[in-house]
């Protein structure tokens, strides 16, 4: 079963369980995959799909402290809600120890050296961790391991 079938039917699911908090998270979640689809006019594949949960989780912590900020906690825990439920469509994600071995592993194979070499490297890194790494994360480590 593909990642967006899974989605339909856990959407299926909230509906006959009247969730409505994670009813309203999915359909949101399904339009931004039917938006790309209409934009591009590509079907999404589920490396795509996890790239769009990604956006939408990214989006959903800049939101939550923009609302902390603003003194608006019920705004805030709206999406605090809705992060959850998305997080379930991610993979399970590399733990920091994993993420700095692969960049390791990456540094050494580009024979990267300095900080000038920031762009190569997270293009690579990207390509190989896309969705299954924080890409904050994954930065961090880049830039520890380039100033070493």
């Amino acid at each position: 079963m593909s990642l967006k079938d899974r989605i339909t039917e856990d959407m299926k699911a909230a509906m006959r369980a009247k969730e409505m908090d994670k009813l309203s998270t999915i359909r949101m979640l399904l339009a931004a995959v039917k938006q790309k689809e209409v934009d591009e006019r590509v079907v999404v594949d589920d490396a795509a799909l996890i790239a769009i949960v990604d956006k939408l989780i990214k989006q959903r912590k800049d939101s939550i402290s923009q609302f902390s900020a603003a003194g608006r906690q019920d705004l805030a825990d709206k999406e605090s809600a809705e992060l959850p439920v998305l997080e379930a469509y991610l993979p399970q994600r590399l733990s920091a120890e994993e993420i700095k071995a692969a960049v390791l592993a990456i540094v050494a194979e580009l024979g990267a050296k300095g900080p000038g070499d920031m762009g190569k490297v997270m293009g690579a890194v990207k390509a190989q961790l896309a969705g299954k790494a924080d890409m904050s994360l994954v930065s961090a480590a880049v830039k520890q391991a380039l100033s070493n």
